[in-house]
This record gives C-alpha cells, structure tokens and sequence, in this order.
C-alpha cells in the first residue's frame, strides 16, 4: 500500500513538475504503428534490482519507480518504452527510450520538459540514439557530442540511456 501511494504521488504529479509535449502512448504508437497495442506497467524496482539497475548504468537512481510501455502487435512484442523523469538542470525533463524487440534503442522522444524550450537538444542531435545496440555504455562527448547551451540537457539524455538499457536489460529482455 505504502509504494502504491508513492508511486500514485511521483506520477500523478509528473504533469505538474515538467510541461508535457507529446503523451507516452502516442510516442509509442508513432513507433511501433497505430494498429500496436500499448501497455502500460509501473515497475517498483526492490533494493537488489536497483543495485544491479545502478551498476549496469553507471548513474546513480533518482528512484526506485519506472513506468514502461510495451507495444504488442497480434500477440509478438514489438517492443518497449522505458520512461525516464530526470532533474536537467533545476527542473525536470521526461524522455521515453523506445527499444525493440531485438534489443536495439530505435529512438528517444521528450515526452515532457520544464526547462527553457532552447534547451530541448533537435531531433537530428537525438537522432544519434537511433539504432544504439542496448549493450552499449553510451558516453557524452566519446559516443552521442555535447550541445553547446544545452549541455546538461544532453547529459542527462545520455545517462537516462544508461538506466533504460539497463532496466531493459535486467528485468525486460525476453518477457
């Protein structure tokens, strides 16, 4: 009950900490095509999950909830989307990692961002997450540049692909 009505609190709120730009769902249909059908699922990660999360990423949890969407078309998993709320400078950003069934990041969307609109990186400099294998470490500066003026913006993108691969890798991949 207790992680019910955490969850409940961060979540119902995310509206309010972060203007919303486009929802989860049509970010997945837009992926995975209009005819997928999307679930979603909150993911409470336990004390051993968060460490394994923790590592494999690199980046230290802000939380233990993950919400994920899954897109599935006549029965077969097309893929998910792991949804990552993230403090960019002083307020949050929300990007969702969209990843296939085959284990590769087909794309990212900013699903909600509070921080001036400038800073919001372009869909070509987000394009570079396309087709990213989710065994890869990426690295700011070394695999995805930094973007001048906005470069907190991009290390944050780039960490939340540590922790989407990671909870990919450890509690979805396979299911």
């Amino acid at each position: 009950m207790r992680k019910l009505l955490l969850y409940t609190l961060i979540f119902c709120t995310l509206p309010l900490s972060a203007k919303m730009l486009i929802s989860p769902i049509d970010a997945m249909k837009q992926n995975y095509g209009a005819k997928s059908k999307i679930i979603e699922e909150s993911i409470i990660l336990s004390g051993a999950e968060a460490k394994k999360v923790q590592d494999a990423s690199q980046v230290k949890l802000g939380t233990k909830i993950f919400k994920v969407f899954k897109a599935v078309e006549d029965s077969k998993t097309l893929g998910y989307g792991v949804l990552i709320n993230r403090k960019i400078r002083s307020k949050n950003g929300v990007v969702l990692y969209m990843i296939s069934s085959e284990s590769v990041l087909k794309g990212i969307e900013v699903i909600a961002f509070n921080e001036p609109m400038e800073y919001v990186p372009s869909k070509k400099w987000m394009s570079q997450f396309e087709n990213v294998d989710t065994q890869t470490s990426l690295m700011l500066s070394k695999d995805i540049p930094t973007i001048t003026g906005a470069t907190l913006s991009a290390k944050s993108f780039v960490d939340g692909s540590r922790i989407a691969f990671a909870i990919y890798n450890e509690l979805l991949k396979g299911k």
